[in-house]
Parts: structure tokens; C-alpha cells; sequence
């Protein structure tokens, strides 16, 4: 059963780069060729299997859907957007091609293929670190996923064009999908909040938008994808991604490990993966100095430029359609950018903190509408964190004190509170540049609502830095965060679900005590 193989070594391997603070995918590729090893070394029989490639593609399926739910497509529809990714794709392509041509002795055309194959990025390595980080909905990451999602597009009609094939003419049917959002908003308010959620979202992720796509000579990948962000405004679509997450992971274990099974390299392909990761750096580079070209700041050109320094499984697709020869040598090239990329990804907010006196220098004066730099005047109160629970206490507490501002690290929906008569503004808790400008005259308190347990230790920490003593709360699902962010500077942090307890009892005895307190008779 060879099931049973790939779950031990998946879940072993996992746990061992997990213990030393690396992401648990470095850990799969690790287990795919462990096993690829071992089956070379003792004759034992273990391959890729068609189970293992079906379940590899409903995991990328899946995670490209998830992305598309948090996706809002008017905030990547922007210049550094479209323009950094077609100048990226055609500068390496223009590079790469005339070196792998004279280098490899190739024919122009599999030169032009494989330096098309090596200039895209991962889309599920990027946004698996990003969500992992909780960074799909901050500036860099929406900007990385924008970049991806074009160069996703590129690879599509590149993959069309090599292998000689068009989309049917019903492919046009495409272009009405925005019609059926009414339908499929119904259909997600309809499911409940049990079995049926888990399955809407495969019946879309999977059956209407892989198989349906498929079905029109277009990629499953980009269905999904696009599936999931008509959905993204609706209200509910966050409990849909929560719903499917423990499916996709499982499924996302499959992708990684059949990468590693696909069979160990010889020398060849070794040499080739070694130099093409020796060159990455130069891909991250090009990045970041085409997105300071559209004024971007040097935080988020770094931070968007790491995510995306790496080799992407959409060049083992193109290679599978054009250039079959090349998919070894690519795999190996792809697997090993994973296991650089991961890891530093994991870091990434340190290593540009150590490294920022060095690069900011090649900041543009001109700064992008999305970056200003943010003054909080006369605010008295300030709510960090503007979702659900940021909302509800930006609500409770603006009756009180007019004097209160909410920041949020997503452009759009901080657009959508001032729609809805808010004060709430763009900031990223997690940018240093952010804090060093920060100016808070009068702030006496401030309420930690971040999703993420990293983003509210910074903004305890670097607040008390910056000599503030007022009052400082914040929320958290665990009680080692809780003291984490106790340490870091907070007056408080309550336990979510224990707060949520003690409203319910204080509802409680407010009604039902007074009830019975005029029903009690003295002994």
C-alpha cells in the first residue's frame, strides 16, 4: 500500500524541518526524494502513482481557489502589477534565451521554452508561505499574487501556442461568469455552515471550475482561481476558505511529494538545477528594482520580490506540453528553489531589517498612493486590526471617544470602512518605516486586532519603543500568545473564546437575574 509509505514519510520528514523552524513543505519535497532514493537504492517499488497525481492536483486546485477567496481583483489590477510582471517576463526571457542557446548548444526554440519555463514563479510555494504568514491580504502579498496571477496567465497561452492548441470557441462563455455571482452568492448563503459549505466549495474549486474550464480548452488552475475570487466580496467567503483548509493541506501534501518521487537526476540535470539556482538571486533582483521603478518602497519590493524568487511548477507544465526532455532537470531546478526560497520567505521581515540601510537608498522620492506615510494627529483611540473583532470594537467604543482612528494593512478594505463612515486608514503593523515616521501626540489607548500573533508582538513592542505608556489589549486564540504579547508590551490579552464565554454569562445574569430576583421569596 503505497499510501501508507508517503503518509509516514511525509509526516516524519514534516516534523523534523518543522522542529527547526522551517515550513513544513520543505519537508514533503524532502520525503518525495527520500522515497525516490530509497526505491533506487533497494530495489523497493515505489513510484508515482495516478492517485498520487490526481489527489497533487485537486491540493494545487484547491490552495488556487482559497487564493482566489481572498483575492479583491480591483486592488491587482495596478501598474507594478501588470507592468512588472509583462517587463519581468520579457527582460529574462531576452537574457536567458541568447545564454541557454550558446551555453547548451541549444535550437532557439527550446532555448526560447526553457528561458520561458525558468521565468515564472510558484504560484502554491508563494501563497502557501504568504498565508502561512497571514500576508495574502498585505500590500507585498497582493502585489506578489497579482504578479503571479499574470505570469499564470503568460504561462496558458504559452503552453496553447507549444502545443499548437486554441480554447473552443465556447471559451468566450468565460467572459459571463460575472453574471452568475448572484447565483453562486445564493448558493453559499443556502449551504449552511456544516458538510455542505465544504462540498459548495469543491463543486466550484473542482467540478465548475477545474473540470469546466477543462472542458473549454482552458486551464483548471486558472478556473479555480478565478472561481474562488468571485466569491471574494461575499461576507462569507472567509468561512468557506476556513472550511476547506484541512482538504487542501492533505491534498497540498501530494503536490509536494510527487515533485520528489518524480526520480533522482543524474549529473546533467544536477548541473543544471545548481546553476539555475546560482542565477536566482538575479530574478529576485529584477524584481525589485522593476517594482521601485512604479515607486513602490524598498520594503515591499523586498518582501514582494522574495516571495517570487523562485521557479514556479507552471515550467514542469510547459515542459510537459513542449519540452519532455527538460522535465527532469526542471523538477530538480523547481524542487531545489523551494527548499532556498522557504526558509528565507519564513524570515523574511528580519533579513530586511538587517539589510535596509543598504537597499533603501534606491527608493524612488515619489511614493505609491498605497504607501504614504501615516500622522495620527489629535487620535485618542486606536484600533489596529480592522476585521471582525477590530470592527466590532471600533463600533463599541466610537459612542465614547470621537477621537479614535482604525488602521488596516489592506488598501480595500480600509476603503470599504470609509464608505461606511469610519476613520480608518492604510498601515502595515509589520512595516519598521511605518513606525519610524509615526507620529501619536495625544493616543492614550490602543486595541491589538490583527490576525496574526507576529504582527501584534511588533506593534507592542516597537509602541513602547517609541515611548508610548498608555493602555495597550489585544486578543488571541492561545494562552502562550497571550503571554507572549503580555511580554512584549501589553497591558492585556484576553483568551477570544474565554471573553466570548464571559459576554455570554453577563448577558446572562443580566436578564435572567433579574428575573429571578423578583421571583425570590425571603426564608
Amino acid at each position: 500500500m503505497p499510501e501508507a509509505i508517503w503518509i509516514t514519510f511525509a509526516f516524519v520528514l514534516g516534523l523534523l524541518v518543522k522542529a527547526v523552524g522551517l515550513p513544513p513543505l520543505v519537508g514533503y519535497l524532502a520525503a518525495g526524494f527520500a522515497l525516490s532514493g530509497l526505491a533506487t537504492a533497494a530495489g523497493i517499488a515505489i513510484e508515482q502513482t495516478s492517485v498520487l497525481e490526481h489527489i497533487a492536483h485537486l491540493g494545487v486546485l484547491l490552495l488556487l481557489f482559497t487564493v482566489g477567496l481572498k483575492l479583491k481583483l480591483r486592488s491587482i489590477v495596478s501598474p507594478e502589477v501588470i507592468g512588472g510582471s509583462l517587463l519581468h517576463f520579457a527582460i529574462t526571457c531576452t537574457v536567458f534565451a541568447p545564454g541557454l542557446y550558446w551555453l547548451l548548444d541549444l535550437d532557439w526554440r527550446t532555448a526560447l521554452l526553457l528561458a520561458i519555463a525558468l521565468s515564472f514563479s510558484s504560484t502554491v510555494l508563494a501563497a502557501k508561505v504568504l498565508e502561512s504568514k497571514r500576508e495574502l491580504r498585505a500590500f507585498h502579498g497582493r502585489v506578489a499574487i497579482g504578479i503571479l496571477i499574470m505570469q499564470d496567465l503568460i504561462a496558458l497561452v504559452v503552453m496553447s501556442l507549444a502545443a499548437g492548441k486554441s480554447p473552443s470557441e465556447w471559451a468566450l462563455m468565460v467572459f459571463g461568469l460575472p453574471l452568475l455571482r448572484p447565483l453562486l452568492y445564493r448558493l453559499l448563503d443556502a449551504s449552511g455552515h456544516d458538510e455542505l459549505l465544504v462540498l459548495l466549495g469543491l463543486l466550484l474549486a473542482l467540478v465548475v471550475g477545474g473540470l469546466g474550464f477543462e472542458a473549454v480548452g482552458l486551464s483548471s488552475e486558472l478556473g479555480a482561481l478565478i472561481f474562488g475570487a468571485m466569491l471574494a466580496n461575499h461576507p462569507r467567503s472567509q468561512e468557506l476558505a476556513k472550511s476547506l483548509w484541512s482538504v487542501k493541506e492533505v491534498f497540498l501534501v501530494g503536490f509536494f511529494l510527487q515533485i520528489g518521487i518524480g526520480g533522482l537526476p543524474d549529473q546533467k540535470a544536477m548541473i543544471f538545477a545548481i546553476a539555475a539556482a546560482l542565477v536566482l538571486p538575479l530574478k529576485g533582483l529584477l524584481f525589485y528594482f522593476l517594482l521601485l521603478a512604479f515607486r513602490l518602497r524598498a520594503r515591499s519590493s523586498f518582501l514582494t520580490s522574495l516571495s517570487l524568487t523562485n521557479y514556479s511548477e507552471f515550467g514542469l507544465i510547459v515542459a510537459s506540453v513542449a519540452l519532455p526532455q527538460w522535465l527532469v532537470p526542471l523538477a530538480i531546478t523547481v524542487s531545489l528553489s523551494f527548499v532556498l526560497s522557504a526558509p528565507l520567505n519564513r524570515f523574511s521581515h528580519s533579513i530586511y531589517e538587517r539589510i535596509s540601510h543598504r537597499i533603501t537608498r534606491f527608493e524612488s522620492q515619489k511614493r505609491h498612493p498605497d504607501e504614504q506615510p501615516i500622522s495620527l494627529g489629535n487620535t485618542q483611540v486606536l484600533v489596529m486590526g480592522m476585521g471582525r473583532t477590530g470592527t466590532a470594537a471600533y463600533d463599541w467604543l466610537a459612542p465614547h471617544d470621537s477621537r479614535i482612528m482604525g488602521l488596516d494593512s489592506d488598501p480595500a478594505k480600509a476603503q470599504t470602512h470609509q464608505k461606511e463612515g469610519r476613520n480608518v486608514v492604510f498601515a502595515d503593523a509589520e512595516d519598521t518605516t511605518f513606525w519610524e515616521g509615526l507620529h501619536m501626540p495625544e493616543l492614550h489607548s490602543v486595541v491589538l486586532a490583527m490576525s496574526d500573533i507576529e504582527g501584534k508582538l511588533i506593534a507592542a513592542r516597537m509602541l513602547r519603543k517609541l515611548g508610548f505608556d498608555g493602555y495597550i489589549v489585544a486578543h488571541t486564540m492561545f494562552a502562550d500568545e497571550a503571554i507572549k504579547i503580555r511580554e512584549a508590551g501589553a497591558n492585556d490579552a484576553y483568551l477570544t473564546m474565554s471573553e466570548t464565554g464571559v459576554a455570554l454569562a453577563s448577558h446572562l445574569i443580566d436578564q435572567a437575574g433579574l428575573q429571578s430576583a423578583q421571583v425570590r421569596k425571603p426564608v
